[in-house]
């Protein structure tokens, strides 16, 4: 999988938690590879403010930091190790993957 990021970006372990000839969803194989870390814990509250800058309520927006797809799926990187899955729909989860 081909990620798109920023030149000082260590992504650390996040790449090989995806791979693209598994068929399930990017969420469900992060959480099968970060089980020592919690899995995927969805965090609600985020809100987009575009296609992929993100909000917590109180806190300054987030932009991403990298950014990769798997399939239909986008999945970017944010500063403090925020991730989020965005579906074709608009639909997304979040999840602290650190």
């Amino acid at each position: 999988m081909l990620w798109t990021h920023a030149h000082d970006v260590d992504l650390g372990y996040l790449p090989f938690f995806l791979d693209a000839n598994d068929p399930r969803p990017a969420a469900e194989q992060i959480d099968a590879h970060y089980q020592h870390g919690g899995g995927w814990q969805s965090f609600k509250g985020f809100e987009r403010l575009n296609h992929s800058d993100l909000q917590y309520p109180g806190d300054p927006p987030l932009h991403p930091i990298a950014m990769t797809r798997l399939r239909d799926e986008e999945i970017y990187v944010y500063p403090y190790s925020w991730v989020m899955v965005l579906q074709p729909d608009g639909a997304f989860d979040i999840a602290r993957i650190d």
